[in-house]
C-alpha cells in the first residue's frame, strides 16, 4: 500500500503550483480551502482530528492526479452541502456553477436510505453510474474520499469496517480499475482485503516480507542483465523491478488453486522507452536472450484495453529458471497506465474544457460509451437488477473481441455473435442472421474467446425471436431484444384490438342495432368481467382473436328476448352490474376498484396509513404500489398512476419510520421506548446515529399504528420528550 503522508496546506498547494500557475485558480483554491475549513471547523471524525483534514487529504489526491482547479475545489466542499447545510446556490454564488454541480454530485451519491441493506447499496451504486455518466469528475472525486477513508477506517467498528470494505471491493476498486486508476485500485483492494480477511492479508504479507531479499536479489540480477543487454543496442530506456499487491496475489492463488509458491509471477520488471518500435525492438532483444513462455505474450499496444492501457507483456525464463513478467511502454503510455483516465483530463493551463474532456473520455473509453447505453436501456429496471447487469456487462467483461476494422468490442464471460453485434449497434443486432469468426462461418449461439475478428451477417427483413434470449449472456442483449419482442407484441395487438372493433360493428349492424347505443365504452364496461376482460382493451383484443362470441356478448347488451334496450334500461343494466363488479381490498386496506388481479401493497419508500392523501403507481412485475401523493418518488410519472381509495369498513395496521432528531443524553433512547410502550404501539425497529458533532443524535424508528391522526399524535408526544427537537416521517 501506499506510503502515508501528512498533509498540509503547504503541501497541497506545493503539489497544486507543480501545474497550475494562474493566479485565479491559485486563489479560488485558497478560497475553497478557507471556506471549508470554515463550515466544518466545530465538526471531528470518530478519529478525534478534525473533519477538514478529510476535505484537505481528498484534496491532495486530486492533486496528485493533476485535477483541475474546480476539481480540487469540489474535493475541498465535496461534504459541506450534505454536512454543513451549504445550499448549491451559495456554493455557485462563492465559486462558480461547476464547481456547484460537482459538490452537489458528489451528495447525491449516498443521499438516500432504504429499509433494505441490499436495496439502499444498488439504489446508491446506480446513482454512482449515473452521476459517472454525467461527469467523470464527480466519481474521481468520490473515489479520492473513498480511498482517504479507507485509509483511516481503523477507527470504525468491525461491523461497519466490513461493509465499506466489502462495497470498496465490489464496486469503487472495480471503477478506479476500469478509470486506469491503477495505483488507486491496488491500495482499494489492499485496504479492503484487510478488513474482510485480516487473517489472510497478513499470512500474505508476511510471506512475502520472508522473500523479500531473495526476490530483491534475483529482481537486481535480471534487471542488471537486461540493462547490459539493451544498452549494448545503444538504446534509450529506464528500468526496475516492480512488486505485485497483496490482494492480487491472493486473487491468482485462489483463481489457479496454487500455492504462494506456484504464483510465478511474483518477479516482475518494467522498461520504460522512447517509441513504439522501441517496445517491439526491445521485446526481440529479450526474445532473443531469454527463453519466452508459449502463449504468455500481450500485446495491449496494438489492442489497448478497455481502460487505455497499453504496453507489451511477456513472460521468459532467465538462466536459472526464475520466471519473469516484463512489461515494455512508452513514457507516455507508462503515464496512462499509473494515472488512467486522469491522465486525459489533467489540467492543461488554460486549455480545459470540461465538455470536451467529457466527450474525449467517452470516446476513448468504449465501455463508458455502452455504461451510459446499459444506464439509457435499464432505466426501469429494479436498482438491484441495473447493478448486476452494469456490473456482469461492464465490470466483470473480460473478453475482447474485433471487427474486421479493429474496434474492439468487450464483452462478458460465454458472450456470442449476437452479444457482440447488439454492443456494435442495436440494429446489426436485430438483423443479425450469421456470423464470421477469424474466417469462418459459425453459428450465432458460438462462444466469443479474447482476439476472435468477428463479422455479422445482417438481412434487413429479419428479426429477433423469443430463443435469442436463450442465446444471448449480456444484459444489454437481452434487454433489447426483450423491447423489440415487446414493440412487435403491442403492435400485433393494436391490429387484434381494431379487427375486434370492426367484427363487432359488423354484428351490431348486422342486427339493426344502433352502433352509437352498444358501442359506448362505459356501457360495455358493466359486461367485461363476464367475458375475464379487465377493460375495453383486453375486451376487442379478445373479439379481435374471436376467443369471445360476438352472439353472447350481444345477448348480454339485450334483454333475453333479443330486444333492444332502450337508452334509459341500458344505463340501469349497466349500474346494476357495476354494483355487482369486484373490487379489491389490499392486505392494507386499499380498495382499487375493478381490480382482482394484481398485487397491492403500500411503498415501502413513503409508507402512506390509513388518512394520508395516496395514489396508486402500476409497476413493472410487482403489481400496484400505493404511495402517498405527494411522494418524490413518483413525481415525475403520470401515465402509470391510478386511483385508490381507503377501506374504512376494517381495521388494518400500517408501518411507519420516524425520524427523532435530539440532542444527545442518557436515557434518551430509553424514553422514546416507554412513551411507545404507553401508546400501546407495536415497535418493530429502531436506529440511533450520533453525529459528527458528537452532540446532536438521529432516533429512526419503526411503528404500527391505526391511522394518520394516531401517527400524527404520537409524533406530537414525541415531540415533548427532553432534548428532541423535532419528529418527521421518513420518506426513503
Amino acid at each position: 500500500m501506499a506510503a502515508q503522508v501528512t498533509v498540509s496546506k503547504e503541501l497541497l498547494f506545493e503539489r497544486v503550483r507543480t501545474y497550475i500557475n494562474e493566479q485565479d485558480s491559485i486563489d479560488m483554491i485558497d478560497k475553497a480551502y478557507n471556506f471549508a475549513s470554515e463550515m466544518h471547523k466545530d465538526q471531528f471524525r470518530k478519529s478525534g482530528e478534525p473533519y477538514f483534514y478529510h476535505a484537505l487529504n481528498v484534496a491532495y489526491i486530486l492533486a496528485t492526479l493533476q485535477a483541475g482547479p474546480q476539481t480540487i475545489c469540489g474535493g475541498l466542499l465535496h461534504d459541506t452541502m450534505e454536512d454543513c447545510g451549504v445550499s448549491y446556490e451559495t456554493l455557485k454564488k462563492e465559486f462558480d456553477e461547476e464547481v456547484a454541480k460537482l459538490v452537489e454530485g458528489v451528495s447525491k451519491i449516498g443521499s438516500l436510505k432504504f429499509q433494505d441493506e441490499k436495496e439502499y447499496l444498488a439504489a446508491n451504486h446506480r446513482k454512482i453510474f449515473i452521476a459517472m455518466a454525467k461527469d467523470v469528475r464527480v466519481i474521481i472525486i468520490k473515489l479520492a474520499d473513498r480511498l482517504h477513508n479507507m485509509r483511516t477506517l481503523m477507527y470504525h467498528t468491525e461491523e461497519k469496517q466490513k461493509k465499506i470494505a466489502s462495497e470498496t471491493l465490489n464496486v469503487y476498486a472495480p471503477i478506479a480499475h476500469r478509470l486506469g486508476l491503477a495505483e488507486m485500485k491496488n491500495e482499494l483492494e489492499d485496504l479492503s482485503f484487510m478488513y474482510l480477511e485480516r487473517d489472510r492479508y497478513y499470512e500474505i504479507a508476511a510471506l512475502l516480507e520472508a522473500k523479500k531479499s531473495e526476490r530483491q536479489e534475483v529482481i537486481k540480477k535480471m534487471i542488471i542483465d537486461i540493462d547490459e543487454l539493451l544498452s549494448d543496442k545503444k538504446l534509450i530506456f529506464r528500468i526496475f523491478g516492480r512488486s505485485k499487491h497483496i490482494y492480487s496475489i491472493h486473487k491468482k492463488m485462489e483463481k489457479k488453486n496454487r500455492s504462494f509458491e506456484e504464483i510465478y509471477d511474483l518477479y516482475a520488471i518494467r522498461v520504460i522507452t522512447q517509441t513504439e518500435l522501441n517496445c517491439y525492438e526491445i521485446l526481440g532483444h529479450i526474445h532473443n536472450k531469454y527463453r519466452p513462455v508459449p502463449n504468455r505474450l500481450k500485446d495491449y499496444i496494438a489492442v489497448p484495453k478497455p481502460n487505455m492501457y497499453q504496453s507489451l507483456h511477456t513472460s521468459v525464463l532467465d538462466n536459472n529458471g526464475n520466471l519473469f513478467e516484463v512489461q515494455i511502454r512508452t513514457e507516455e503510455m507508462d503515464r496512462i497506465a499509473e494515472l488512467g483516465v486522469a491522465a486525459h483530463w489533467a489540467y492543461k493551463e488554460g486549455k480545459y474544457n470540461s465538455k470536451a474532456e467529457q466527450k474525449e473520455i467517452e470516446n476513448k473509453l468504449g465501455w463508458f460509451h455502452d455504461m451510459i447505453g446499459l444506464l439509457d436501456d435499464l432505466e426501469q429496471d429494479h436498482p438491484t437488477e441495473l447493478v448486476d447487469k452494469i456490473q456482469k456487462d461492464i465490470f466483470e467483461a473480460n473478453v475482447y473481441a474485433m471487427t474486421p476494422k479493429g474496434r474492439v468490442i468487450e464483452l462478458p464471460n460465454g458472450s456470442t455473435p449476437l452479444d457482440f453485434a447488439y454492443r456494435v449497434h442495436t440494429e446489426v443486432g436485430h438483423t443479425a442472421v450469421g456470423a464470421i469468426v477469424n474466417g469462418a462461418l459459425v453459428p450465432l449461439n458460438t462462444v466469443l474467446k479474447t482476439g476472435d475478428v468477428v463479422n455479422i451477417r445482417t438481412n434487413k427483413n429479419t428479426g429477433p425471436s423469443e430463443d435469442w434470449l436463450k442465446i444471448v449472456k449480456s444484459a444489454t442483449a437481452r434487454n433489447k431484444i426483450k423491447s423489440y419482442l415487446m414493440k412487435k407484441e403491442t403492435e400485433a395487438r393494436a391490429e387484434t384490438i381494431e379487427k375486434g372493433e370492426k367484427l363487432f360493428a359488423e354484428e351490431l349492424k348486422k342486427r339493426n342495432l344502433d352502433e352509437k347505443l352498444y358501442f359506448d365504452k362505459n356501457r360495455l364496461e358493466s359486461i367485461y368481467r363476464e367475458f375475464s376482460s379487465n377493460n375495453y382493451s383486453e375486451f376487442m383484443y379478445a373479439v379481435g382473436n374471436k376467443s369471445i362470441s360476438l352472439q353472447q356478448v350481444v345477448d348480454k347488451l339485450t334483454n333475453t328476448k333479443g330486444q333492444v334496450l332502450d337508452n334509459e334500461a341500458l344505463t340501469r343494466l349497466f349500474q346494476e352490474r357495476v354494483k355487482k363488479r369486484p373490487r379489491t381490498v389490499s392486505e392494507a386496506g386499499v380498495i382499487v376498484e375493478g381490480i382482482d388481479s394484481m398485487m397491492v401493497n403500500v411503498a415501502g419508500c413513503c409508507m402512506p396509513v390509513n388518512g394520508d392523501e395516496i395514489v396508486g403507481f402500476i409497476t413493472r412485475g410487482s403489481g400496484i404500489k400505493v404511495h402517498r401523493r405527494q411522494c418524490p418518488n413518483i413525481a415525475s410519472e403520470s401515465s402509470r398512476l391510478i386511483e385508490v381509495i381507503w377501506d374504512n369498513s376494517a381495521d388494518y395496521l400500517y408501518d411507519s419510520w420516524l425520524r427523532i432528531d435530539a440532542t444527545d443524553r442518557n436515557y434518551l433512547i430509553s424514553d422514546i421506548i416507554t412513551l411507545i410502550s404507553q401508546f400501546k404501539l407495536t415497535l418493530n425497529g429502531i436506529n440511533s446515529e450520533v453525529m459528527p458533532d458528537k452532540i446532536n443524535v438521529h432516533v429512526d424508528i419503526k411503528i404500527k399504528v391505526k391511522n394518520l391522526e394516531q401517527l400524527k399524535n404520537v409524533m406530537a408526544n414525541l415531540k415533548k420528550i427532553n432534548s428532541v427537537v423535532d419528529v418527521n416521517r421518513i420518506i426513503r
